[in-house]
């Protein structure tokens, strides 16, 4: 008896030393050197562009661009409006809701992830003969589960549908929009309520002819709850959790209503139960991408579990590692990651940079967001920074384009915004603002990113309607 007695003992030792050991090399805290404050900061101005409509209360800004072969900006509203902006901001209008109920769309814009995500430009949409005249896309969550989805999750509750659409206007330059009703290219049929889509964008940088003309890069999130429960982001099978690039003007995808182009990456696999539309792999919510002006490299924000937030180049067939990997380090739950073997797998395509959610600047959570590469050189102190930022806290940082580093938040530095001679981030300007005219403290910035014409750089938020420009 006192044997065995001994025996358990000693295995509750073992186990205990075991949890021990595990503990100590999982964590909620990977970079215990805070980003640093003050070392390298850059200080830009910021200005007032321009106001849009706060009849219904702030407009939830997404995203703000400009249009190809014109001249003005357009932004949206996640509750279905995109406006134009134009006369340097002066002039505001309502370009289209696509939540108007002559269209049938019935966006989703129920609590703060849902709704009109994300919109792109054709690049020939002012290119009169052209097979891209006059069409855009819009990338939008619906109520309406009617129709059938052309992917489905491997489970979950079936809550909406995520649906990118193309428009075609008749003249592009008019005012508002004149064309008919949207035609549907992708339906997604969502297993939860949060982070379903991400950003559209077509390479802005590829000439006409060129083997990347014309083709879409469409984010699709890992389809919500948390931890990728479903186990999709690693599945070439299942569309979540993954980069597209297709052509909106094709027709040989299953459905007929969009091309795979041919050179994309999974396109020869063997496997037929393998997506052809799979640009990238392993990506959780692909909030924005870019690409870099001077040498086509492509980054984007993807916003972490819990633990890490990161900025990673996507290349053709990259796997950026989610749910095996958040950020450099192994996933183990939403309460911890990994130390051990940091970026161990060679497969993986890891963070250039990357930053805790427990660092001091920040809000407790934190949510990536970006991307800008400045090429340009009408605010000096940008040129060849790439600027990202934190959505909810309104901190803006950079790292250096011509040296990208290696992972880490070391590297990361600070942008601040010169407010009436004081240097804030977007959230201290916003809740300034709103204490000098009366209006309630807004508790989060969420900010995003825009560009336009001549390097333009503008901040938007979800919080009092202003479009703000970055100046020199």
């Amino acid at each position: 008896m006192r044997n065995r007695v001994t025996w358990l003992a000693g295995i509750a030792v073992l186990g205990a030393a075991c949890a021990l050991a595990q503990s100590a090399q999982t964590t909620n805290d990977p970079f215990p050197q805070p980003i640093n404050a003050t070392q390298d900061v850059v200080r830009v101005n910021v200005a007032d562009y321009a106001q849009l409509p706060m009849e219904n209360g702030a407009p939830r800004m997404m995203l703000l661009i400009g249009e190809p072969g014109g001249r003005r900006l357009f932004v949206n509203d996640m509750r279905g409006p995109l406006y134009s902006i134009a006369d340097n901001g002066k002039t505001v209008r309502l370009y289209l809701d696509i939540n108007a109920t002559q269209w049938g769309v019935s966006v989703q814009s129920q609590n703060s992830e849902r709704g009109f995500q994300s919109f792109a430009f054709h690049p020939q949409f002012n290119q009169a003969g052209s097979r891209g005249f006059g069409k855009f896309y819009t990338y939008t969550d619906t109520t309406n589960t009617m129709p059938t989805p052309d992917f489905t999750p491997s489970g979950g509750n079936a809550t909406h549908d995520t649906i990118l659409l193309e428009w075609t206007a008749k003249t592009p330059g008019a005012a508002t929009y004149d064309g008919g009703p949207p035609r549907e290219l992708i339906r997604l049929r969502q297993p939860f309520a949060n982070h379903n889509a991400g950003h559209l964008a077509f390479n802005p940088l590829t000439a006409p002819n060129g083997p990347d003309y014309g083709l879409l890069y469409m984010g699709v999130a890992d389809g919500g709850s948390g931890g990728d429960p479903l186990e999709m982001s690693q599945n070439l099978a299942l569309a979540f959790g993954k980069i597209f690039r297709i052509d909106p003007l094709g027709t040989n995808s299953a459905n007929k209503k969009y091309g795979i182009p041919a050179d994309n990456p999974f396109v020869s696999d063997n496997d037929p139960k393998t997506l052809g539309e799979i640009y990238a792999l392993g990506v959780r919510n692909p909030q924005r991408f870019a690409w870099d002006p001077r040498n086509g490299v492509i980054y984007l924000a993807d916003i972490g579990q819990n633990i890490v937030e990161e900025i990673s180049p996507v290349t053709r067939g990259a796997n950026l590692g989610w749910n095996d990997w958040e950020g450099s380090f192994a996933f183990v739950s939403r309460q911890g990651v990994s130390l051990e073997k940091q970026r161990g797998d060679p497969k993986m395509t890891y963070p250039v940079v990357e930053y805790s959610h427990s660092d001091p600047l920040l809000m407790g959570s934190a949510a990536v967001t970006g991307v800008v590469v400045y090429r340009g050189t009408q605010i000096k102190q940008l040129a060849n920074l790439v600027l990202f930022g934190d959505n909810p806290s309104g901190e803006i940082f950079y790292f250096s384009a011509d040296k990208p580093p290696s992972g880490g938040q070391d590297p990361i530095r600070r942008v601040m915004l010169m407010d009436k001679g004081t240097a804030k981030n977007l959230l201290t300007v916003i809740r300034d603002r709103a204490n000098a005219n009366g209006a309630r403290q807004p508790p989060r910035a969420d900010l995003r990113f825009g560009t336009g014409p001549d390097n333009q750089v503008f901040l938007l938020n979800k919080q009092d309607g202003l479009v703000r420009l970055l100046t020199p």
